[in-house]
């Protein structure tokens, strides 16, 4: 084989292999940010609804348990929290847009608001842990604390996670990188909202 055949073979090659490159990726096109994001968003709503699964079975094998137990929660404060932590998520979203037009001051500002927010959810986060803590209450106590703890504590540590994307992305400003920390926000938040009335209210 000549050079000038093994050259169009390796080229050809190439080409393959970005073709098979463009069709794994193609189901996440249109999508805001970038993909390897989307794939690790997805591989965390599976976690995160393995986790409230269980919950579920196990609140279904120990209603007693979990009864008393959601009793000495505060669905005030959780709710406190959902709407900081939704708040948040528009403030992140209206920083994506701000990006999209170039308008880098005004979405590091929003970015910013975001963060804040996400840092006063960590806030009353760990005001609801300390006085259920103070209580007697904690991560080996029964089933449904365990199962508690687990679960919201895992939350916490992503929306620390995120508040540090938010303000890596939002250093450079540029419009791909805000989205996709953007997008790994709302997924944060989508997975508060589901567990908000899963743990706080569902009986």
């Amino acid at each position: 084989m000549t050079d000038l055949a093994r050259t169009d073979l390796a080229r050809t090659d190439l080409a393959q292999i970005g073709d098979a490159d463009e069709g794994v990726w193609i189901i996440f096109r249109g999508l805001p940010g970038h993909p390897m994001m989307w794939v690790l968003i997805l591989s965390e709503f599976v976690v995160f609804g393995a986790m409230l699964c269980a919950f579920a079975v196990t609140r279904r094998l120990h209603p007693e348990v979990f009864a008393a137990g959601q009793a000495q929660l505060s669905p005030a404060l959780a709710a406190l929290n959902t709407a900081v932590l939704a708040t948040s998520g528009w403030c992140a979203a209206r920083g994506a847009e701000a990006a999209g037009l170039r308008r880098p001051g005004r979405a590091r500002a929003w970015i910013a608001t975001a963060i804040v927010l996400g840092l006063g959810f960590l806030g009353v986060k760990g005001f609801e842990y300390a006085g259920e803590i103070a209580a007697g209450h904690g991560l080996e106590g029964d089933v449904f604390f365990t199962l508690y703890f687990l679960l919201t504590g895992f939350h916490a540590l992503h929306v620390a996670l995120g508040a540090v994307i938010l303000g890596v992305v939002a250093w450079g400003a540029d419009d791909e990188a805000v989205e996709t920390g953007a997008a790994f926000w709302h997924m944060v938040d989508l997975v508060w909202i589901v567990m908000f009335p899963v743990v706080y209210l569902i009986g």
